[in-house]
């Protein structure tokens, strides 16, 4: 311990809402209010964020500091002061919040400086290389792109390392700090059509000031050609701009679309390396990135300068973050706007019901497109009643002849089917044993390419059994459909016609998928099965039927939400149809076909559709119009998140309508047993007094234990 006069308060990334105070050693600087900071803290060395300088109430005998990392705020005043925002919104502790706003690379002591891309440049001399062809397939690169390229840029040519050192070692290329700017790429620019005129020019007119925007376009209406057009003009003013994504690695199309418009646009997503992150990270921050494209976490980026923020398929649910600090990039996108008195725009041909709120309460200004962009018509619905129908691996008899039709006439097909794998359940027909899993309450999905039961919950792995485990008789059989199981029928019925399988198992390979996709839009007739995968953002022209398996699960849930987002996967999916000249068509497999929100949702379109769900939410008090936070308990013993979560509906009596404690939708995972308390408030101000405090309550009564584990969620998502 030492004495100083100088002392620092800081945020730790740990789960604890203190803050701690440490002192300044002789020979270091105080930091700055949103510096990096090296602390001793227990038995480790943690790097902390200074929030305080010389707070008043320190102890006069103090820790010192290691090292002060940074001469400036890491992450700038606009940002430092959003995450003290996220803290208090979502009750969460302000180190972790910084800790989740730092990329991976910078919670080490590094120093964030810009490194320059390595780059090589042509130079005047010759050399015989008939020899060494892939040597002369280089340079001749060279000398047609330009003769300056980054290394990166070699490599994606397909020209490794080892090949431009040889080449360098020979005197035909140095290195260079000079980097060329990416030429904007010649495009033609489709012609606006009236409703997409009349759109932008409401944006533009609203592009100085906080003004957010729902941008209400039916599936191919051109919402992306407005964000184009949007951006342009802000370009053009030098601000920068930030685009979100539900989920980037399956928009390349939009990716491309963008920097074939712009020349050059950064991405920022899980699929990139810590330094890549980082690096683009700070790009932002100094203002060198003048269009970000990016995921959820996009949102907690740095600029210099942005001048709007545009989030697409705003309804999607990949936005909110469900562990560690749960916000909505969404409403996270929306607050920051608000912070920097900058338009935003919310795109998305199915609004979410909080949004569709705002748009009628008149917080967002509400700009619809009703027709799809170059003359393509929407498609057409129909029901495919298949009660008594007898299903082959979950196509009847009668859509199996609707493929059949389109193929025949050149067209292509997608089939979807919101579950991945072969069968959901792998059970004996004898005596009714199910693979379960060990670890949590859910039966495994039996995967057969390659053959394995997966637990789509924890990740466990077994592989099946020939006989079962429990009487001895031989082969226990495949319950229910999944894509593998789809597309296998599908082959064995359409055995000429190329298929290609669109899921999480078929394309963790990004390349792999970007392979698929350019076969596809070939244009020839195929067969395409896949998840809500297909569903985000995808172009396919040639389709000309969208055949869904299953819809009625989503609309018997127990799920408050779970009839809103069905609705938004089916008309999304169902976007996909009839995109070009020729008209597509829509067929949903029901065991239900009078049900009245897939009636309404078929017959009167999605508006309708969401009209009524909100009137049901009112009359239910459930979100949007009441706010709704949600407390979980984990434990490996069941007695202690109950006898927890009991306690807190007693302290808290009075202060929410309380829901629970009762078991989680899956109520065991990786053996730790689940229990949730839901709390809905008559405003948000009455939720948040009393979430705070329920955090005193815990932080007095509930010592920290690692037998019990608890999170707080606002607005949480997932609930029943």
């Amino acid at each position: 311990m030492t004495t100083s006069a100088e002392t620092v308060r800081v945020a730790v990334p740990r789960p604890l809402h203190a803050l701690f105070d440490y002192s300044i050693p002789d020979g270091l600087a105080t930091p700055v209010i949103g510096a990096r900071v090296a602390v001793p803290f227990g038995r480790q060395r943690l790097t902390a964020i200074c929030v305080a300088r010389n707070p008043p109430d320190a102890h006069s005998t103090l820790k010192p500091i290691h090292a002060v990392l940074d001469d400036g705020n890491a992450f700038g005043d606009e940002l430092y002061e959003l995450a003290s925002w996220l803290a208090e919104y979502y009750h969460h502790p302000l180190g972790e919040v910084f800790g989740t706003i730092l990329p991976v690379a910078a919670r080490r002591e590094v120093e964030l400086v810009i490194h320059h891309p390595e780059t090589w440049q042509r130079t005047d001399k010759c050399a015989d290389l008939t020899r060494a062809p892939k040597q002369q397939a280089l340079v001749d690169h060279f000398e047609s792109e330009g003769g300056v390229l980054e290394a990166t840029q070699l490599r994606e040519a397909g020209f490794k390392r080892a090949i431009i050192r040889a080449i360098a070692g020979k005197g035909l290329i140095a290195p260079t700090t000079f980097a060329p700017p990416r030429e904007q790429l010649a495009s033609e620019v489709p012609v606006l059509n009236s409703e997409q005129t009349l759109v932008l020019a409401a944006l533009i007119e609203h592009l100085d000031g906080f003004a957010p925007s729902l941008l209400d376009g039916i599936t191919g209406s051109g919402k992306t050609e407005i964000y184009l057009r949007l951006i342009e003009r802000l370009r053009a003013e030098g601000r920068q701009v930030l685009v979100l994504v539900p989920e980037i690695a399956l928009t390349p199309q939009t990716v491309a679309r963008f920097q074939q418009r712009f020349g050059v646009a950064e991405v920022l997503h899980s699929n990139l390396t810590a330094g890549q992150r980082l690096q683009t990270w700070l790009k932002c921050k100094r203002g060198d990135v003048g269009i970000l494209i990016g995921t959820r976490s996009a949102i907690l980026t740095p600029f210099a300068n942005l001048g709007l923020i545009v989030v697409d398929e705003e309804h999607d649910s990949s936005f909110k973050q469900t562990d560690g600090l749960r916000y909505s990039a969404r409403d996270v996108a929306v607050k920051r706007a608000q912070n920097l008195g900058i338009p935003m725009l919310l795109g998305t041909a199915t609004p979410s019901l909080e949004s569709l709120l705002n748009a009628k309460s008149g917080r967002y200004r509400h700009l619809r497109l009703t027709r799809r962009a170059g003359g393509a018509e929407l498609p057409s619905f129909h029901l495919l009643d298949i009660r008594g129908h007898k299903l082959a691996d979950g196509l009847s008899v009668p859509l199996q002849q609707i493929i059949n039709r389109h193929l025949g006439a050149d067209g292509q097909v997608l089939v979807f089917l919101n579950r991945r794998g072969y069968a959901p359940s792998y059970l004996c027909p004898y005596c009714g044993w199910q693979a379960t899993c060990s670890q949590c309450d859910t039966p495994m999905t039996l995967h057969k390419t390659p053959p394995a039961l997966i637990c789509h919950h924890c990740a466990r792995r077994e592989t099946p059994s020939s006989s079962c485990p429990a009487c001895g008789r031989q082969s226990p059989i495949a319950i229910g459909i999944g894509t593998q199981r789809a597309a296998e029928g599908l082959l064995a019925l359409f055995p000429d016609t190329p298929l290609y399988r669109i899921d999480r198992d078929s394309t963790r390979s990004r390349r792999r998928m970007e392979e698929q996709f350019q076969a596809i839009r070939q244009g020839q007739p195929a067969i395409l099965v896949g998840t809500q995968m297909l569903a985000k953002g995808h172009h396919f022209p040639n389709v000309t039927l969208v055949a869904v398996l299953n819809a009625d699960g989503g609309f018997c849930s127990a799920d408050f939400r779970a009839p809103e987002r069905t609705a938004q996967l089916i008309i999304q999916v169902a976007g996909r149809a009839g995109r070009a000249q020729r008209p597509g068509q829509v067929w949903i497999q029901t065991y239900q076909p009078e049900n009245p929100l897939l009636v309404s949702l078929i017959e009167e379109g999605y508006e309708s559709f969401a009209t009524a769900e909100l009137e049901s939410r009112h009359r239910s008090g459930l979100p949007p119009y009441r706010p709704m936070a949600m407390v979980r308990a984990e434990s490996r013993d069941t007695a202690l998140p109950i006898a927890f979560l009991t306690d807190l509906r007693t302290a808290l009596a009075g202060e929410f309508e309380i829901l629970g404690p009762a078991p989680a939708p899956v109520q065991r995972i990786a053996d730790r047993n689940r229990y949730q308390l839901l709390l809905l408030a008559d405003n948000r101000r009455a939720l948040h007094l009393g979430l705070h405090r329920l955090r005193d309550k815990i932080a007095k009564d509930h010592p920290v234990s690692a037998n019990l584990r608890w999170s707080l969620d606002v607005d949480p998502y997932d609930t029943f």
